[in-house]
This record gives structure tokens, C-alpha cells and sequence, in this order.
């Protein structure tokens, strides 16, 4: 007979605790949302009142996500004028992948030489949810599934200076690196380029994946530019 311990236990292990997400939370993934989506243009003040209304909250929260956005580079605040959602010039745009290419380079690498066989197992469903929502054409959903991505194998590396680093950058260039899938082509390359980072990641093969990953962000900047 199978005692009740042992039948909580079980039902624990197939259905996890629920996460209960915080006001500041929904609000400041909405928000976040709305820059990569282009609804809140680069440049444009954030108009307090007219979002809090579109949301259906208070301008508390709305501030608190608004200083959460300034800290990751997405938001800037200007004397005078409040919140602005930051601009990226191309030079900006230029130097940030130069960096993240490095820094992806490295979190790879040691990827390759420091995750356990589950890590990497976690990344590949990963990516074949994001496969999923390209099916669908979901581009939003696979964004946030394909930026998850490279921040897993960065995390992968066990570094959290690295991760930290990375996580840093990545955060101010998502409405850029978005739009960059614009377009069938354009997508379906960079479709083709993650498929084969997340072979090359289960094989271990150190130099394929540093080598997919510098034709991944060069042709990033490329896609990127073209709509810059």
C-alpha cells in the first residue's frame, strides 16, 4: 500500500509549486515587452498616465518597472523630460555585439567543458520549444525562448561573472536583436544558425560551437543593420 508521504511526494515531483508573480513582475515584463515590440518607440517618452491607464495600474508599480528598465539600459531618465526610451545608435549597436560575441564565445566554451549532460539536456528543450514557436510564427515567444537560450549556455559555464556580464548587455539590444528576425529569411537564418549551436553544444565540439556562435552574431549585426 503506498503510503500518503509517498503519494504527496509524487504529485510534488509531477506538478511544481506554482510561482506567484508580484505586480512589479507583470508590469515590468509587460513594459519590457512593449520596447522589443516597438509599441514604445526608441526615443519616446513614457507617458505615465496613458500607460498606467493601458495597463490598468497605479503609477507606483509602473515606477518601480520604470527604474528596473533604466537599470538594464533600456530606459534612460532625463532631467526635465522623465523616462525615454533609450536609442541605440548603429556604433552603439556595433560595439555591444562585438562584446557579447566574446563573452558568448567564452560562456560556450566552457559550456562544453563544465555542464553536467542534464544542463545541456535543459538547453536543447529549450530550443525545441523555441523550434515550436517558430512553427507558429510566434515571433515574440520565440524571442524570449531564443534570448533564454544564449543566456542558458552563458549560465552553463558556471561563471556568474560571466553571466552577470553577459546578462548586462544582452538586456539593452532585445528590441534590436528583434527586429533583426524581421522577415522570412532573415529568420529562418537565424533559425539555422541556433540549430546548429545546440548540435555542436550536445557533441561538445568547442570549436564548432565558438565558430556557430561568431557567424551567429556577425550575421546578427548584419540583420540588424540592414534594418538600422
Amino acid at each position: 500500500m503506498t503510503s500518503g508521504a509517498g503519494t504527496l511526494d509524487e504529485a510534488q515531483e509531477a506538478y511544481p509549486r506554482i510561482q506567484r508573480r508580484t505586480l512589479h513582475d507583470e508590469v515590468l515584463e509587460r513594459m519590457r515587452d512593449m520596447i522589443i515590440e516597438g509599441t514604445l518607440a526608441p526615443g519616446q517618452r513614457i507617458n505615465e498616465g496613458l500607460i498606467g491607464a493601458q495597463l490598468g495600474v497605479s503609477r507606483t508599480p509602473l515606477r518601480e518597472a520604470i527604474k528596473t528598465l533604466a537599470s538594464e539600459g533600456l530606459v534612460e531618465i532625463q532631467p526635465a523630460k522623465g523616462a525615454i526610451v533609450r536609442k541605440f545608435s548603429s556604433t552603439d549597436m556595433r560595439h555591444i555585439l562585438e562584446v557579447l560575441k566574446s563573452l558568448e564565445q567564452l560562456g560556450g566554451r566552457m559550456a562544453c567543458e563544465n555542464a553536467s549532460d542534464e544542463t545541456i539536456a535543459a538547453i536543447r528543450a529549450l530550443h525545441d520549444e523555441m523550434m515550436e514557436q517558430y512553427r507558429v510564427r510566434n515571433r515574440l515567444e520565440y524571442f524570449k525562448l531564443n534570448q533564454a537560450i544564449h543566456s542558458a549556455i552563458v549560465a552553463a559555464s558556471g561563471n556568474d561573472v560571466l553571466v552577470e556580464m553577459h546578462g548586462t548587455l544582452q538586456a539593452r539590444i532585445k528590441r534590436l536583436r528583434f527586429i533583426g528576425n524581421e522577415g522570412p529569411e532573415k529568420w529562418a537564418g537565424a533559425v539555422a544558425e541556433h540549430e546548429t549551436m545546440i548540435e555542436s553544444l550536445e557533441k561538445r565540439d568547442v570549436d564548432a560551437l565558438m565558430e556557430v556562435i561568431r557567424l551567429h552574431m556577425d550575421s546578427t549585426r548584419l540583420r540588424v543593420w540592414d534594418v538600422l
